[in-house]
């Protein structure tokens, strides 16, 4: 009796360390991250490496019928002193205008159309740790991409103006010329959207246009438009960290999803050119028409549609080869393009013809034409709403309700 005692006791014992070990949390291996963030330190932890974002999912589709089933409509006009060179959807809930150097400011509104602050381009330099130039800079607000969590906005400046800068930029150039004429680098300015304030200011190349956030958070991507190249900012430390050379007139931008792959459109030329953000060298290029404005890339990642400025086309690559599959005419120059959230519906505005056309992604029929006032510039899908917003650069914003006809 008393060795079966003893037996029963030794099972008891061994069934509490079991029970034990299995509750207490396991070690974090040398190359595994903690649970806490980067080997064990907060987010907030001053100097600790930046973690991936917390990307939620901002590129909601609205509900009823797919977008290709819907038309536009003018919901509302918004006007003041704007002259509006492009508008940008943060898709939750807000809308920011790029004015130029017509007015010098950022109008910021909610997705209703009324104004929430107007941003002034004004910085002092040395404020930011950058030095040469006392006093007031102004900028010239062009166009504006947000990170993927939507916290910051980034926007750049087509010329600075103030102490230590050379002349206005100008869209007749070459990097040649520019150095000519004393041209002086740009600076791409970061808004904190929370605060709707100027709170980086970051060096980038000649007349800067166009700008994308990597997927993943780590590039912001800048084409310079006079110095032909592509300025590469490390966000973690907001330090421009390559100038890679593209070609004559480096403009539109778009990312892969898995943010391998960048895609620069080259409006001086004919083509795209590949970019791998891993070894930040070129990887070739595809041609797809004259003078390549704006890129989309659908939702899938499978497809790049491309604006080409000289004919008014749009065209649609299939990314699998890199081939051209379909092309459709949408108006005289036509410039920027925005794509639904559901991936259906391209949206593209034509200069010269004052007009938007809607297009179905899978074909490229044209949908819809809707008329929009003297030289529509900039476009943008709004994802909290369904809606199109459309900056007519003679001083006016349009919103444009997407819905079921009837």
């Amino acid at each position: 009796m008393a060795v079966g005692a003893l037996l029963v006791v030794v099972a008891l014992v061994v069934l509490l360390a079991s029970s034990m070990a299995s509750s207490a949390p396991s070690p974090v291996r040398a190359n595994e991250s903690s649970p806490a963030g980067d080997h064990g330190r907060g987010s907030g932890s001053k100097g600790s490496a930046r973690q991936q974002p917390t990307i939620s999912p901002l590129k909601r589709i609205p509900p009823g019928p797919p977008s290709d089933e819907r038309r536009l409509s003018l919901l509302r006009t918004i006007g003041g002193h704007i002259s509006p060179k492009s508008v940008a959807a943060s898709d939750t809930g807000l809308v920011f205008a790029q004015n130029m150097m017509y007015t010098h400011t950022v109008t910021v509104y909610n997705s209703k159309g009324s104004l929430v602050k107007t941003i002034p381009d004004t910085v002092e330099m040395s404020k930011f740790g950058l030095f040469g130039h006392p006093g007031i800079t102004h900028g010239a607000p062009v166009e504006a991409a947000f990170t993927p969590d939507a916290e910051y906005a980034y926007v750049s400046n087509y010329s600075m103006y103030g102490t230590g800068f050379g002349p206005e930029g100008d869209d007749d150039c070459t990097p040649a010329s520019a150095a000519a004429a004393g041209d002086t680098d740009s600076y791409v300015y970061r808004i904190n959207v929370s605060t709707l304030q100027i709170d980086q200011v970051i060096k980038v190349g000649l007349v800067p246009k166009f700008l994308s956030v990597t997927p993943n958070g780590k590039y912001l991507l800048v084409s310079n438009w006079c110095s032909y190249d592509l300025s590469v900012v490390d966000i973690a430390s907001h330090t421009e960290v390559a100038r890679i050379p593209i070609g004559p007139y480096p403009r539109g931008l778009a990312v892969s999803a898995d943010s391998k792959t960048a895609y620069i459109a080259v409006m001086g030329g004919d083509d795209i050119v590949k970019l791998n953000l891993a070894t930040l060298k070129p990887e070739g290029s595809f041609v797809v028409g004259d003078n390549p404005r704006h890129l989309a890339i659908s939702p899938d990642g499978r497809y790049l549609y491309a604006s080409l400025n000289g004919p008014g086309d749009v065209v649609k690559v299939d990314l699998a080869d890199d081939k051209v599959i379909a092309t459709a005419h949408t108006g005289d120059e036509d410039r920027s393009l925005a794509i639904a959230a559901d991936g259906r519906s391209l949206y593209v505005v034509n200069y010269d013809s004052d007009t938007v056309t809607k297009l179905r992604a899978s074909n490229l029929q044209v949908l819809q034409n809707f008329s929009t006032g003297v030289h529509p510039i900039g476009i943008t899908y709004d994802a909290t709403t369904g809606n199109v917003w459309v900056a007519v650069y003679s001083g006016q914003i349009l919103v444009l309700a997407d819905r079921k006809p009837g």
